[in-house]
């Protein structure tokens, strides 16, 4: 009977270590950690010293992860530290969920626009990947991602037409995400829609030009609040130096041709993008591009403090 409690013994212990094991592997995250809103302005301030990074768009979908979920979110993740970009549209019913397309038809098992279904009706759907393959993984709402990515990462919320910027915002306010989600805005006059309902939250701001740099100094929001989103295509290294003399990270936009250059020509010409001025590269391929300029992160810098890996 002791020999064989204590086989008992031993099995639930080698049981146990293994289910430890595998939840640690689970949770081993990059992570960026920003805990505060003068943390976030501290660590989007440009210096010289900044580490270039990446935003993966709608979360950085891969084979069998589906663009804006929050699987898909853990799995950027597990690869690299990364901003995170995402989508957020109405249900029937007002609630806010991740979805970019207006209709459900590409990216789930469903059909017909999302602002005609009850939330019951989206919970219930299952979204496919950007290959068409149908997965287990759900439409996430705007609440559960900002829960999930406290102490995780920096997102960057795209708010579709159809969404009033005052329900993002008040969703940011209830879930105190602050610290860690930025609202993308695409002229000054959004821009200072949202600013005035939170004055506090960082903005990011279409600057693909003199004109439109000129536009955000008029508009009154504080270039501290700034970060630049400088367009689809390689702005001159002289512009990306203005926005950098004003204390202002640059986002440029490789998803699309950029990528595909990248894939065309090889990995390296997204170190040349960082070397030209962009702090931060959107990209649908977050992993390879991570990992194609993580030799141009500082020695020393001041900004490493916020990122961690557990």
């Amino acid at each position: 009977m002791l020999m064989k409690n204590r086989f008992l013994l031993l099995i639930i212990l080698f049981g146990a270590l293994a289910f430890i094991s595998c939840k640690k592997q689970f949770e081993d995250f990059y992570k960026i950690q920003v805990n505060s809103l003068s943390e976030m302005e501290d660590f989007y301030t440009w210096s010289p010293d900044r580490i270039p990074m990446v935003s993966a768009h709608r979360g950085g979908p891969y084979p069998g992860f589906p663009e804006n979920c929050i699987e898909t979110f853990e799995n950027t993740l597990r690869h690299t530290a990364s901003i995170l970009e995402f989508d957020v549209a109405l249900t029937k019913d007002s609630v806010k969920v991740l979805m970019h397309d207006n209709t459900l038809d590409r990216t789930t098992n469903g059909s017909g626009k999302v602002i005609d279904k009850t939330y019951e009706e989206i919970k219930a759907l299952r979204l496919k990947d950007n290959e068409g393959k149908l997965t287990d993984f759900t439409i996430p709402t705007l609440e559960e991602v900002l829960e999930w990515g406290r102490g995780k990462t920096l997102f960057t919320v795209d708010v579709k037409r159809e969404v009033p910027f005052e329900m993002v915002v008040d969703e940011i306010k209830k879930a105190q995400a602050e610290p860690y989600a930025a609202v993308i805005t695409y002229s000054a006059e959004a821009a200072k829609e949202v600013h005035a309902l939170h004055p506090d939250l960082m903005l990011s701001v279409t600057i693909r030009n003199e004109e439109e740099l000129q536009r955000f100094e008029d508009s009154g929001i504080p270039v501290e609040k700034w970060i630049a989103f400088t367009g689809t295509s390689e702005r001159p290294q002289e512009f990306n130096q203005m926005l950098h003399e004003r204390g202002v990270f640059t986002i440029l936009g490789v998803l699309g041709n950029l990528d595909r250059s990248a894939i065309a020509r090889g990995d390296h010409i997204y170190k040349e993008f960082v070397k030209n001025g962009a702090d931060i590269l959107a990209t649908d391929r977050p992993i390879e591009a991570a990992e194609a300029i993580k030799d141009l992160i500082p020695e020393k810098t001041s900004k490493m403090k916020y990122w961690k890996y557990d």
